[in-house]
């Protein structure tokens, strides 16, 4: 049995592929897709694989752009850190799932469904979207912050941009006003409409209208400036360029 892994967390990686080879040690595990390009890669030159674990959000965008690039025949069981509402959904598509952190008798349990299958289960790329679709309702769209003694709530669309400064977190609106916030930049990633706000890098999320300028820099990397902001080596990694551009255009 072949097993492709697409996951760009090298721990999470490593630690599913263990949990694989105690439920499954016979089988041969591909796991070094790490990207939605080598995904892609990978799979136009190789025979399909008998079963795929993919992670959703990888570091160049979401793994569904593998799946409209290029035809994919196997079963898929996705690795998410989505909410449990939006996970039942995927079993109205004939897939399954694993949350992270992944639970070993999850992963026992979805193997179990795979051997049961007597055909390969649909893959409906527009399913997908139109359950995540329905899960963007729930993104954050105002913050509590705390000002002396008061206590004032500032809506999302007014935030500019948001980072990260010896290990505080930073919501900074259009109006240049900057205010703490309790919650890492991690966990606003999650939060956040993403059509609106980009993680650049590891101390910025960034709006859309913040951008004031972008320039091509060392490594296929991008240096971003943005509108009232000090900082002018933000930077872009290779990885999240595609995903960076594709946010921009929309």
């Amino acid at each position: 049995m072949n097993i492709l892994i697409i996951e760009d967390e090298k721990p999470a990686a490593k630690r599913l592929m263990q949990l694989i080879g105690q439920e499954l040690p016979e089988a041969k595990l591909t796991g070094n897709i790490d990207s939605i390009e080598s995904a892609i890669d990978w799979i136009t030159s190789n025979p399909d694989p008998d079963l795929i674990f993919c992670d959703i959000q990888l570091a160049d965008g979401l793994s569904f752009s593998i799946f409209e690039n290029v035809e994919v025949n196997s079963p898929i069981i996705f690795t998410t850190a989505f909410d449990q509402y939006a996970i039942k959904a995927f079993k109205l598509n004939s897939i399954d799932y694993l949350l992270k952190p992944i639970d070993p008798a999850e992963l026992k349990h979805a193997i179990g469904k795979f051997q049961q299958l007597n055909d390969r289960p649909s893959f409906d790329i527009n399913k997908i979207r139109e359950i995540f679709q329905t899960e963007s309702k729930t993104y954050k769209s105002r913050f509590l912050v705390k000002i002396g003694e008061k206590i004032q709530s500032i809506q999302a669309s007014e935030a500019s941009y948001f980072y990260s400064e010896e290990r505080i977190t930073f919501l900074k609106t259009f109006e240049g006003k900057k205010f703490i916030l309790d919650y890492t930049l991690d966990q606003l990633e999650n939060m956040l409409e993403p059509k609106q706000f980009f993680r650049l890098n590891r101390k910025y999320i960034s709006s859309f209208p913040s951008i004031s300028e972008i320039h091509t820099y060392s490594n296929s990397r991008l240096k971003i400036i943005l509108k009232d902001c000090s900082d002018n080596d933000i930077l872009v990694s290779r990885e999240k360029v595609t995903a960076f551009k594709a946010w921009l255009d929309g």
